[in-house]
């Protein structure tokens, strides 16, 4: 069955290893024959700041709440035509791939800025107007598919569980749980290639087919096994029960094992 699949990244430079990483998803889900929508952020001049011009519209002149301001703006259609078209895509995309390059430890700005702006009140959080009420497996994005592909500059040695730098999974937590499974994406094991500043012409031939290999199989693929805000393991929505993940803390804890 023909998917739709949205494509958003983050380089500037059109030769760097993330564009061609790019290319190679673009090229293997048309092959496919499926709808491949693309929103390239430094091409769209993409604003990433998330402001007062955000809100055409405002409910509140005498303080700027982004919540107020998101929930109104989203739920009487008030929302800039650059936001509303990032929305669509995002509604009508059966997965999502996000392509960057990690720059200090996270995204770019400008990709931060995307989800900002178009993880909107009411979509993102607070669905349907119920607060918290479905989210962390829930929420407008549920039934969704979503990966990370990260070109990292250091060593894959800095990046392991004791690595100087921290393990890469608990450094995109922040995004892969606190972004996309928080909104009710199922979201797969991230796709890393490392020591991007000194890959070889081979290398890159290799990461590519690696990750041509990922694509093939990511409607197949076991997403991370998050735990759901609503299947229990969270009696009052905030904190895990006594019984599960016995003496973890941290993010480990909220991974099934």
């Amino acid at each position: 069955m023909k998917k739709n699949i949205l494509i958003v990244f983050a380089h500037p430079e059109p030769t760097s290893l993330t564009c061609q990483l790019v290319n190679v998803s673009k090229q293997t889900f048309q092959n496919r024959g499926d709808n491949v929508m693309i929103s390239d952020l430094y091409n769209m001049k993409w604003k990433a700041v998330f402001d007062k011009d955000d809100f055409p519209g405002r409910v509140l002149s005498e303080r700027l709440s982004f919540i107020d301001e998101s929930r109104h703006a989203f739920l009487t259609n008030q929302q800039t035509t650059d936001v509303t078209a990032e929305q669509k895509k995002l509604l009508c995309a059966d997965a999502v791939i996000f392509h960057f390059p990690l720059w200090w430890f996270s995204m770019p700005a400008i990709l931060k800025g995307w989800i900002d702006r178009v993880f909107a009140y009411g979509l993102a959080y607070g669905y349907k107007d119920a607060g918290n009420r479905f989210r962390y497996g829930e929420g407008g994005f549920k039934g969704k598919r979503a990966i990370l592909s990260v070109c990292v500059g250091g060593s894959e040695k800095d990046y392991s569980p004791r690595g100087i730098n921290g393990p890469l999974n608990q450094l995109l937590f922040p995004i892969t749980h606190g972004m996309l499974f928080f909104s009710g994406m199922d979201v797969l094991p991230t796709y890393a290639v490392y020591g991007t500043v000194r890959l070889t012409q081979t290398d890159v031939v290799s990461a590519e087919s690696a990750w041509q290999s990922r694509l093939e199989h990511l409607f197949e693929e076991t997403p991370i096994a998050f735990r759901q805000q609503n299947d229990g393991d969270y009696p009052d929505h905030h904190v895990l029960a006594d019984h599960i993940a016995v003496g973890k803390t941290g993010m480990s804890a909220h991974i099934k094992e």
